[in-house]
């Protein structure tokens, strides 16, 4: 047997799509406008910045491996046992050592085709096969993926909001998926965006995991709470999932810092109402004024647009637009990787960002 001259990763690693993040950086000269990410415009908490100022004086100091006070503050603000509640450095680390915790190879994961692409990754990296199922109008289908659980299914990801498409399915269809789905089948259900939703038919998961033995749900910081660079993340689970993730995880998986600025945010109940306030506003506008342009916005529900730019030989195409938008300084997220290569996502941002983006286009397309 031949001998490699070099250490080779084991065998699946090289065949996973790195993940890309968002354009950050404007030319040089011009201001940039950071629509690209889903963050929040109005940045973090004042208080959740006083709490991380605060730390700097002591980072000498191990955070607790347990982040206990952390917890023990989102369990107060959403009425949740802690014991039930696991923190991450963001929710990307949960929803991976999810994947890592049950599957393995052999097993089959189940994602919607527009869904989050970490979903995939970390389906892939765990050595099981990962299960793409088509949406109907880029909203998750029910009755597809239920059709898509086999004897090899371990685990159904549903973001809810979605991203980058900003729908959602009520809460009723959830349990339906859930009511579908056989006892060992684990149902993640990605809410990162679901502070931002004003629908009444929506719920986040948590009475769903309150009620079941097999349902997960995940919740971010880096959204509504402004704390994107923090890299904060929370699940919320039945105690033998806790423990299993808590054998998972890193010992000191969450920074100190961190823990501070979330128990900061997670309290400070204002800087979220001013947050959702803005976006509920913005939304509505920026989908009126894009629509006004002849432009198809997906209905969103959460903190972002999914805009779709005309097919054919003589239409702007969406990289074209992506391309006069950037050299204004206005950053929007290119989306063919999630299947719309004729498609831009646009961060709900500023009045000043939002009123420029706008303009922007409505020159782009007369050109």
């Amino acid at each position: 047997m031949t001998q490699s001259p070099r250490p080779q990763p084991k065998p699946g690693v090289m065949d996973i799509a790195a993940y890309v993040p968002g354009k950050s950086a404007a030319p040089e000269g011009v201001r940039l406008h950071k629509l690209s990410s889903n963050e929040n415009p109005l940045g973090a908490s004042p208080a959740a910045i006083g709490a991380v100022k605060a730390l700097a004086e002591k980072m000498e100091f191990y955070p607790d491996g347990s982040a206990t006070k952390l917890r023990e503050a989102i369990g107060e603000a959403h009425g949740l046992n802690p014991a039930n509640i696991i923190c991450s450095n963001g929710s990307d680390e949960v929803i991976g050592l999810i994947a890592q915790t049950y599957l393995q190879p052999g097993d089959e994961a189940i994602f919607t085709e527009h869904g989050f692409l970490v979903y995939k990754i970390y389906i892939q990296a765990a050595g099981a096969t990962p299960v793409s199922v088509k949406e109907t109008d880029a909203t998750a289908n029910v009755d597809a993926i239920l059709a898509a659980v086999s004897d090899k299914t371990k685990i159904v990801f549903l973001a809810n909001p979605n991203n980058p498409t900003g729908t959602y399915i009520p809460f009723d269809e959830v349990r339906r998926l859930h009511a579908g789905l056989p006892p060992q089948v684990l149902l993640l259900v990605d809410a990162a965006y679901a502070e931002y939703v004003r629908s009444n038919d929506y719920e986040s998961g948590i009475e769903l995991v309150s009620s079941s033995q097999n349902v997960v749900m995940t919740r971010t910081f880096s959204k509504v709470h402004g704390l994107g660079g923090i890299r904060l993340g929370w699940a919320y689970a039945p105690a033998h999932i806790a423990d299993a993730l808590n054998r998972m995880r890193g010992p000191f998986n969450v920074n100190a810092a961190a823990i501070e600025a979330g128990i900061a945010a997670m309290r400070d109940r204002a800087h979220v109402e001013r947050s959702v306030a803005h976006n509920e506003q913005w939304l509505a506008w920026v989908t009126a004024e894009l629509t006004k342009l002849g432009l198809k916005v997906t209905p969103s529900v959460g903190n972002f647009v999914l805009v779709h730019f005309p097919e054919g030989e003589a239409a702007h195409s969406a990289a074209k637009a992506d391309d006069y938008l950037t050299a204004r300084g206005y950053v929007l997220r290119r989306v063919a990787a999630y299947g719309f290569p004729n498609a831009l996502r646009m961060t709900i941002g500023t009045e000043e960002a939002n009123r420029g983006v706008v303009a922007a286009l409505t020159e782009f397309l007369k050109a």
